[in-house]
Parts: C-alpha cells; structure tokens; sequence
C-alpha cells in the first residue's frame, strides 16, 4: 500500500507562504523612509485588527474561551509575544539596515536552533547525522565570527528569537490562529500608543507625512504579516511536517539571492565559506528527515 497522498490544497498554500515570506524584504524595503520603531508599531496594529477581526467573524468570543480553558495558555502567549515582537524588529530594521544576506542566515540557522532547543528543554534526543549537522553550522558561524571580528549578532537573534518563540508555542496546545490572536492583544495597546504618541508631534508622518503611498503600504503591513501566519496554520496541518521541514528553506534561499543580487550586499569568500558550512549542515539535517519520514511511512504500510 502506497502512502497516503499530499493534500495539493495545503502544499500550495504552504508553499505560498514560504513565497511571500522569501520576497518580504523588498516590501518592507520600501518603507526604508519610515523609522524602523514606527513600522514595525503599525505592523503590530494593522496585523492585530485583521486577526482579530478574521477570528471574531469566523468563531465569535468562542476563539477566547478556548484559550482561557487553559490555564498556562495567556501567560505563555504573553511570553512569545514578546519573542515575536523582537523577532519582527530586528528584522526590519536589519532589513533596512543593509543585512538583508545576515537574516536570511538566521533562518537557515533557525531549524538547527530549533533541534539545540530540542535537546536542551524538551529532553529530545539526537541522531548522529543531526549531532553532525549541528556541529557544521557551528563551525559555520565561528567561521563568520573570525571573518568579521564578531558573531553575526543579527543572524542568531533572528535564529534564537524565533527558536524559542516555536518552543514557547509548542507547549501551548492551542489552535495557531487563536494563539496569534492573543499575542497581538497583548501588543496592541503598547503599540498603538507608541503610534498616537509618535503622531503627537515626536516623529510620526502618517496620513501626509510620509506620503499615501509609505501610509498604505504601513496599513498593508497587517495583512503581509497576517495572511502567511494563517496561510503557515492552515498548511501545516495537512502536509507532513518533513515536508514543510524542506519547504521552510525557500524563504531565506530568496532572502539570500535578493541581498546578494538585488540589494548588492557584500558576500566574498571569507563569508561563502561560512555559509557552505551552514548549507552543509542543513543538507544532513534535511537528509536525515528525509530518511527517518521515509522509514516510517514504511513501518505504517501493511
């Protein structure tokens, strides 16, 4: 008997996602002429009203009652929203910054940060091919770090902020939208009045300050943020997880060629070394994957 075959619906969308997360920088680069602080203030509000909007017209008040059924659940998500927060900030402003090749090494680090977590909190065990692939990208960033004098601090903030943000979720048993839904409660309000604060005469430019074109594209800044979120919940529970393991990786490979060939960004042989080490160790920890899914699919055919 042949395994069961992939939902096309969910690979599509997933895949999609991984898309739009992959061109990000070129929208966000748009807004270069916007403080970072303030984009990513909007980005918050924008995104909060969308999703919480989305739940309240899909399930009502019930979304909120599902959560507060859990009594670790509000607290946690208070947590990783500051995770997340940090996370999206950094990016942005790296992004605008220049160091558009570094975070897309942040999340080709992620997974193997990911797995350290694994190890470290959860108690999880690895295979020898995964100690191997752990100690590539390690030998990877002390290689970067001798190159530039110092660790690639943007790159494993990304890694480590979105690390444990995915830690902090995984011990939340709650659908991936609601949880959303909270973390942007928790930010609305401190974003929102940095916004009114920042239009109070210390900065702010929106309506006519910055020009209609950078306001729309901060209002849209919700629904770029939001809609892959969604999209990642709904996808990721119809394919396989060593599938979305593979795919995960189209994001920073974009990433990368978008700062390398359209931003212009440094990348010599000194940094090209670095990275083959990372690459390298990505390629065993996704070969692994690859054959422990196969071997499995296997042990589950009559």
């Amino acid at each position: 008997m042949s395994a069961a075959p992939i939902d096309r619906k969910g690979l599509a969308i997933i895949t999609g996602t991984f898309l739009i997360w992959g061109v990000v920088p070129l929208y966000w680069h748009l807004l270069r002429a916007v403080p970072s602080l303030q984009i990513i203030a909007h980005r918050i509000v924008w995104s909060a009203v969308l999703v919480i909007g989305w739940l309240l017209i899909k399930n009502g008040a019930h979304w909120w009652r599902q959560v507060r059924a859990q009594p670790r659940a509000v607290p946690l998500l208070g947590i990783s929203s500051l995770l997340i927060a940090f996370n999206w900030g950094l990016y942005i402003w790296a992004v605008n910054a220049g160091h558009v090749v570094e975070t897309s090494l942040g999340y080709f680090i992620n997974p193997l940060i990911n797995v350290v977590l694994g190890v470290l909190v959860l108690r999880e065990r690895l295979s020898p091919a995964q100690w191997i692939a752990v100690g590539f990208a390690l030998a990877g960033v002390a290689w970067l770090t001798l190159q530039a004098g110092s660790p690639p601090w943007i790159a494993l903030g990304l890694a480590f902020s979105f690390g444990l943000y995915g830690l902090v979720r995984k011990l939340v048993a709650v659908d991936p939208v609601a949880g959303l839904g909270v973390e942007s409660l928790y930010l609305f309000l401190p974003a929102l009045a940095y916004v009114l604060w920042a239009e109070a005469g210390h900065g702010g430019g929106f309506v006519g300050g910055y020009g209609w074109k950078n306001d729309l594209l901060l209002v849209f800044g919700g629904v770029v943020t939001a809609v892959p979120l969604i999209g990642f919940a709904y996808g990721v529970r119809r394919i396989p997880l060593s599938v979305v393991g593979l795919l995960q990786y189209i994001a920073p490979s974009i990433q990368f060629l978008i700062g390398v060939l359209v931003f212009q960004e440094p990348f010599g042989t000194g940094r090209a070394i670095g990275f083959a080490a990372i690459w390298t160790g990505l390629a065993i920890f996704a070969s692994d994957g690859l054959r422990r899914a196969a071997r499995t699919r296997g042990l589950k055919t009559p």
